[in-house]
C-alpha cells in the first residue's frame, strides 16, 4: 500500500475515534446515573477519566497523522441508541446495571479493536509516539473489559 493513502487511512480513523470519543462524553454522565450498583458507579466514573484521556490522546494522534475530517461516528451513535434503550427497558436495577456492563463492554471491544488497529497501522508509517499511546489505551481498554466481566459476574451471583 502506498505510504501516502496508509497516512490518509490513519487520519480517517483517528477522525472517527475522534467523534466516537464526543460520544462518549455526551453518553457518559447519563449512562452513570442510571448505574445502581456502587462498584458499577466507580468503574464508569474511572471510565470517564479515561475517556478523557483517550480524547487527548487521539486529539494528539491527529496532529501528528494529519487532519481526516472529522465527521461523526454512526457505529457509537448507533451503540449509544440501544444502550439507551437496553436502560429504559430494564425490568429492575440489576437488568439495568448489567446491561449497561453489556453496552460497556462492546463499547471497550469497539476501542480495543480501534485502538489496535491505528498502533499496527501508525507503526507501520514510522509514527512510534502514536503507535506506543494506541497500544497503551488498547491494552487500558482490555483491563476495563476484565473489569466489567468481573462486576456482571458479582451482579449476577446476586441475581
Amino acid at each position: 500500500m502506498d505510504e501516502d493513502n496508509l497516512k490518509t487511512l490513519v487520519a480517517q480513523g483517528l477522525s472517527a475515534m475522534k467523534a466516537g470519543s464526543d460520544v462518549a462524553a455526551r453518553a457518559t454522565d447519563e449512562i452513570s446515573d442510571d448505574a445502581t450498583n456502587p462498584e458499577l458507579r466507580d468503574a464508569l466514573e474511572q471510565g470517564k477519566e479515561t475517556s478523557r484521556r483517550w480524547a487527548d490522546l487521539i486529539g494528539r494522534a491527529l496532529q501528528q497523522a494529519g487532519d481526516g475530517n472529522q465527521g461523526n461516528n454512526p457505529i457509537l451513535e448507533a451503540h449509544y441508541e440501544v444502550s439507551r434503550r437496553i436502560r429504559e427497558q430494564a425490568d429492575d436495577d440489576t437488568a439495568r446495571d448489567l446491561g449497561i456492563i453489556a453496552s460497556g463492554q462492546l463499547a471497550l471491544h469497539y476501542w480495543i479493536a480501534a485502538f489496535g488497529t491505528m498502533a499496527n497501522y501508525a507503526r507501520h508509517l514510522g509514527l512510534e509516539d502514536v503507535a506506543r499511546d494506541m497500544k497503551a489505551a488498547a491494552d487500558e481498554a482490555k483491563q476495563a473489559d476484565e473489569r466489567h466481566t468481573k462486576l456482571a459476574e458479582q451482579l449476577l451471583g446476586h441475581a
